[in-house]
């Protein structure tokens, strides 16, 4: 009995089709050993590491905050209710650095350190020949990237808390809020690292990104002295967000609106991470 070959067109729709990079995460506990492999390597250059994380945001601090301070004094916060509250200059850029502390120290892990994991030691390669999804691999370095920037916020927190800047109760729950500031900016950054080519391309990233979300999210200055179109701009940053939830727990204050600015920090996390997933996922054709 003879068989009709199948036609080409046929043959070309029974062929399986290659999964979408957009499709849902698929994550298991197996992120962890990935995570502990990378504390392993960092404990080796935990001091400098830490001396390097932390100079900068203490330089900003000091030179700003005590030696603009004297200059400026007190300045007005807007608070719950359209009311005002004016405090020293030194506790309002403590409030605010210490975010930009978060936000650069998980960026420079997730763009840096993860680019030569992955694309010059080849590490993720290596990493993918055990039963390790790239998936779980992309988690492990977010959340690598999110403990980094905590690791490097409660040593800020506590020079802060020698030098008497804040000794409010409520900073317990500024910690868990700078967690996932990291979380959220290291799921930022390895959108650019997926993107990235050679380490070059992320000079625009800090340059065009990262550095005008510095000055226009009030960590320097209260955003009331921005125009009406930048502050309606600003409202949107992700740095904004973390700032304004942060800042009051400083000032021994709740933040005014903790669900709206809490909900745009998640909705930016889980968005930047499954489009930084996705785009991993198209570099390695998985």
């Amino acid at each position: 009995m003879q068989t009709t070959p199948s036609s080409p067109a046929q043959g070309i729709a029974d062929a399986p089709r290659e999964p979408s990079p957009w499709r849902p995460p698929h994550l298991s506990q197996r992120w962890w050993p990935v995570f502990l492999r990378n504390l392993l390597v960092w404990r080796k250059l935990a001091i400098p590491s830490l001396v390097g994380n932390i100079a900068e945001p203490l330089m900003w601090l000091v030179a700003f905050g005590y030696g603009m301070g004297a200059l400026v004094g007190q300045v007005n916060v807007g608070g719950a209710g359209g009311t005002s509250t004016q405090v020293p200059y030194i506790l309002f850029l403590a409030s605010g650095s210490i975010c930009m502390s978060a936000m650069n120290a998980a960026s420079f892990e997730a763009l840096y350190s993860a680019f030569s994991r992955m694309h010059v030691q080849k590490t993720w390669d290596g990493i993918m020949n055990a039963p390790v999804s790239l998936d779980d691999v992309v988690l492990a370095e977010m959340l690598w990237a999110a403990f980094k920037a905590l690791f490097t916020v409660s040593a800020i927190l506590c020079v802060m808390l020698a030098l008497g800047i804040s000794h409010s109760p409520k900073l317990l729950v500024a910690w868990p809020v700078l967690l996932f500031v990291g979380v959220m900016f290291s799921s930022i950054a390895l959108i650019f690292n997926a993107l990235a080519k050679g380490y070059d391309f992320f000079t625009y990233y800090f340059t065009l990104v990262l550095t005008p979300m510095m000055f226009l999210s009030g960590v320097f200055f209260p955003r009331e002295q921005l125009p009406p179109l930048v502050r309606a701009i600003s409202d949107w940053l992700p740095l904004t967000n973390a700032v304004e939830l942060v800042r009051p727990l400083f000032m021994d204050q709740w933040p005014a609106h903790p669900w709206r600015h809490g909900l745009m920090l998640v909705v930016t996390t889980v968005a930047a991470f499954w489009v930084a997933l996705a785009l991993t996922r198209k570099r390695f054709k998985a």
